[in-house]
């Protein structure tokens, strides 16, 4: 699967399409494209999938701390007292699902690509990257007041 520019806006339509089911069916609240991509806390926590098969890459989704814990509390119920494992779960477990939802929308994804599980990597300095990656695709989202960010990179298999 070769990926033209236009293939870029189906892309981030079915990002944005998955963002806001997954959030709206496990979180209970609305996430849409934010208008302003800053995510404003310096510790993070981000979650990567693999990508493998008809594409080959990762879908990384970034948050801060406490939106981490807001994505948390949301899923359990549970205000979680500081970023613990069930935050880190919580992260995870949304990225596993909005990896499905996004390539779910695309039939050779949906039949062709495969998945890892998440990896969750927490704290201030880091940098992840693809080396490899032919196609980047980063989409900051709202949801309640807060902000966090995805990226996608692969290239065709």
């Amino acid at each position: 699967m070769a990926v033209l520019s236009g293939e870029t806006t189906r892309m981030e339509a079915y990002l944005d399409q998955a963002m806001d089911e997954v959030f709206s069916t496990m979180l209970g609240v609305r996430c849409l494209p934010a208008k302003d991509g800053a995510i404003a806390e310096r510790e993070t926590i981000s979650a990567v999938i693999g990508l493998a098969g008809a594409m080959s890459g990762s879908l990384v989704l970034h948050t801060g701390n406490r939106t981490a814990m807001r994505i948390a509390e949301r899923m359990t119920g549970i205000v979680p007292p500081d970023v613990d494992a069930m935050v880190r779960d919580a992260v995870g477990e949304v990225c596993n699902m909005v990896a499905g939802a996004w390539k779910g929308f695309d039939q050779a994804m949906a039949s062709g690509c495969l998945l890892s599980t998440p990896t969750v990597i927490a704290g201030s300095s880091y940098e992840l990257f693809g080396q490899r990656a032919r196609f980047h695709l980063e989409r900051s989202y709202d949801f309640e007041e807060l902000t966090l960010m995805v990226t996608i990179f692969f290239e065709s298999a």
